[in-house]
Parts: C-alpha cells; structure tokens; sequence
C-alpha cells in the first residue's frame, strides 16, 4: 500500500500533467501561442507549429494525468512505481530537450523552463524512492 505522501504526490503531478493536456487538446493553437499563460511563446519559440504534434501532446499528458490518477486511486505500491516509471520515460527526455534549447530565452524563462521541466525527474525519482506504506510498518523496505 502507498503512503499519504505517495498518493498526494501522485494526485498533484497528475493534476499538473491534466492542465497542459486539457489546454494542447481543446485548443492546440492557444497552446501554442499561450503556454505557460504567466509567460507567453515557450512553444511557439521552439518552431513552427503544428496541429498534430501539439495534440499527441495534449494526449500524451492526459495519458499521464490517468496514469498518475489512477495509481494514487488504485492505492498499491506496484501501481505507484509504473505510474514513477512511466512518468520518468517521459520526463527524462522532455526535460534534456529543453536544457539543451533554452538559449533563445530570457533568462528568468530559462530558469522557469529548466525547473518546470526538471519535476519530470525529481518527482518520479521521489516516487520511486519512497518506501511503502508496508515497509514502514515493517521496517523493510519495499
């Protein structure tokens, strides 16, 4: 079983992966144009856009939003960590694009990119690290 911890960990980050993957899918060109919404053209800084990639986006992170959700519903240790895990995949790459394409950024932007992005591997590596509810109880860990 997950710990209080986990479980709000899950909840959050998958709230957060939910309002880009709203935003990418209802209107691929207001994310475009908008994201993050306090500062505008991250996205549209990065290229040209284009429709279907912004909305396999949008999907993608309400694939995750279910996937981090759901582990926290579901409650095991075992759905915590795939649900880690898959975020992990997701985040390590998203994360390395963009610390090497920040250049063309103001720098508070570069800093609010580098540490937006760099929750894709802190938070699953903390999922990942925390010990289950049963380990604790039992003093093993697990």
């Amino acid at each position: 079983m997950q710990t209080k911890l986990t479980r709000v960990l899950l909840v959050l980050f998958g709230l957060l992966e939910l309002v880009p993957g709203v935003w990418a899918s209802l209107t691929p060109t207001g994310f475009y144009q908008d994201f993050p919404g306090f500062r505008r053209g991250w996205v549209a800084m990065d290229g040209p856009f284009n429709e279907h990639l912004l909305r396999d986006f949008g999907g993608l992170n309400l694939a995750m939003a279910a996937v981090l959700i759901g582990a926290a519903v579901t409650g095991t240790t075992l759905a915590a960590r795939v649900a880690a895990i898959a975020t992990l995949l997701y985040g390590a790459p998203h994360f390395f694009y963009h610390l090497g394409h920040i250049e063309h950024f103001e720098q508070i932007d570069k800093v609010l990119i580098v540490a937006t992005t760099a929750l894709g591997l802190v938070v699953p590596l903390v999922l990942l690290a925390l010990p289950s509810k049963k380990a604790l109880v039992s003093g093993t860990a697990g």
